[in-house]
């Protein structure tokens, strides 16, 4: 395979942000299936069919007692990893697997990514879809469009951890089509008033034909493609090459139950192998840190922190963007706590995290993509299109945006320099990014304005694991042609044993 020469950061350049010499969207844009449109989150027939998440936090999560119903018939199939649900791949030396976190809106910005990891496929093992396998409600019907079709031409095992969405239809979408296990697991019936709108209200799960699951099935079909035998279960743990990794399901709420709390402590102390948490749900995002609670007491970072288990890195998505903190515990331990979400659905703005500030580390060491000050001039179109007609009137350059985040956050600009701001682009920044940047309707916009053109902002990740070391590439897609088949390098790191 030909190497190609990787497009320049957008941390050193316009260009390589998007901004510049993007001859609009590459050939990717020829793959979206004629008629596909654009996943809205202002429909309201959207909104409807992910009412279980409403319907969990204030009635009742019923996630637990399904999963502990879908664990047991894993449990019963085996599928060869026993009772811990661990397995091996690959060689016992060296290992590369792709990351991609939130992937599975079908739309355009799904497909951009596609060419990315194809780039960077060569010697790797696998590809882990890092929560969020299917929106807006993990139906098995909609693994076509958005799961086979896209993957086509990855020739290797795709596994995965379950988000929020795919627990939408009560993961029988994922359980399907990742564990190659069928069942009709229902939500749990309560008593009383709670119960009866919990099952009045619950949205049941969709099923699909058996011509269509033959059609899914026969785009990836290749061996190689192909992880026999499957997926263990909702969660599971992968040892590859000199690497431990564990996969947990957050589940709707973002927590775990005391069964999946006791599976982690045993394989997260199982050996002394390094190991790398992939959750649906970060543990650090935003400038804040979600530990993730464990029915029964203590935390997922509280194993992740214990120096017996050896963990290096924990990668979660949720949020659809890249952000890294580098995080030193007070016995001088590193940890790498990552955000990787880019991976296909809409972005979250990365201009509203604050200047980061924790125990353990810093704005300096802080790590995002987009940067801030592009996230803010790509809203700044948005905001300007809908908002004020295309006159104009809210629309900021990158220079701008950077210039008003670096004066916001007391920060310097992380590309170029500060310039001096007119009445209009002052304005325009308050508009868009208000202090505090999660109050009123900002706090939904990502939702909201939603977009499907250069630059797109989106990302993966390549880890490779070696004897020696684990090396950490974050890999920006912009969408523009030229730069899809050769994706910038927007962070990187290597984490020594």
């Amino acid at each position: 395979m030909d190497t190609v020469a990787a497009a320049p950061s957008s941390r050193v350049s316009a260009a390589g942000a998007g901004w510049e010499s993007c001859a609009g969207p590459g050939s990717w844009r020829d793959d979206v299936p004629v008629g596909t449109k654009p996943l809205s989150w202002l429909r309201p027939s959207i909104l409807w069919q992910s009412r279980n998440d409403i319907v969990a936090r204030r009635l009742g999560d019923p996630t637990d007692a399904m999963r502990a119903a879908w664990v047991e018939l894993a449990r019963a199939r085996q599928n060869g990893a026993g009772e811990d649900f661990v397995f091996t791949l690959g060689g016992a030396d060296a290992v590369s697997l792709l990351v991609a976190g939130d992937t599975g809106e079908g739309d355009a910005s799904q497909y951009a990514v596609v060419p990315g990891l194809l780039s960077q496929a060569d010697g790797v093992a696998a590809t882990v879809i890092c929560s969020d396998v299917i929106y807006p409600t993990g139906q098995t019907g909609d693994y076509r469009d958005k799961f086979y079709r896209p993957y086509r031409a990855l020739r290797m095992p795709v596994l995965a951890m379950p988000g929020n969405h795919d627990w939408y239809d009560g993961l029988h979408g994922f359980m399907s089509h990742l564990c190659g296990i069928e069942g009709a697991i229902e939500a749990p019936r309560k008593n009383g008033i709670r119960g009866w709108l919990t099952r009045l209200l619950w949205n049941p799960p969709t099923g699909a034909t058996e011509l269509d699951l033959q059609h899914m099935r026969h785009l990836r079909s290749a061996p190689e493609q192909m992880l026999s035998p499957p997926q263990p279960g909702p969660y599971w743990a992968m040892d590859a090459g000199p690497v431990r990794f564990v996969a947990i399901d957050t589940g709707i709420m973002g927590t775990l139950d005391a069964a999946q709390g006791k599976w982690l402590h045993a394989v997260s102390f199982a050996n002394d192998r390094p190991k790398v948490l992939l959750t649906g749900k970060p543990l650090y995002v935003n400038g804040e840190l979600h530990p993730c609670a464990i029915t029964g007491g203590g935390t997922v970072d509280d194993v992740v922190r214990d120096a017996g288990a050896n963990y290096v890195a924990a990668i979660g998505g949720d949020i659809h963007n890249y952000q890294r903190y580098p995080v030193t515990l007070p016995d001088g331990w590193r940890l790498q706590y990552i955000v990787s979400g880019g991976g296909g659905a809409f972005m979250h703005a990365t201009h509203q995290i604050p200047k980061i500030d924790l125990a353990g580390t810093s704005e300096d060491e802080f790590r995002c993509y987009p940067l801030r000050g592009d996230s803010l001039a790509r809203y700044s179109r948005l905001y300007d299109d809908k908002l004020s007609g295309g006159r104009g009137l809210l629309r900021l350059t990158p220079t701008e945006a950077a210039t008003y985040m670096s004066e916001l956050l007391k920060i310097d600009p992380t590309r170029g320099h500060r310039i001096e701001l007119s009445g209009r682009a002052r304005r325009a920044a308050r508009i868009i990014q208000p202090a505090p940047a999660q109050r009123g309707f900002h706090r939904f916009v990502s939702e909201a304005f939603d977009w499907n053109d250069p630059p797109l902002f989106k990302s993966f990740l390549r880890l490779d694991a070696s004897p020696h070391e684990l090396r950490v590439r974050c890999f920006g897609v912009t969408g523009c042609a030229g730069t899809e088949d050769a994706p910038a390098v927007e962070d990187e790191l290597a984490i020594s044993w």
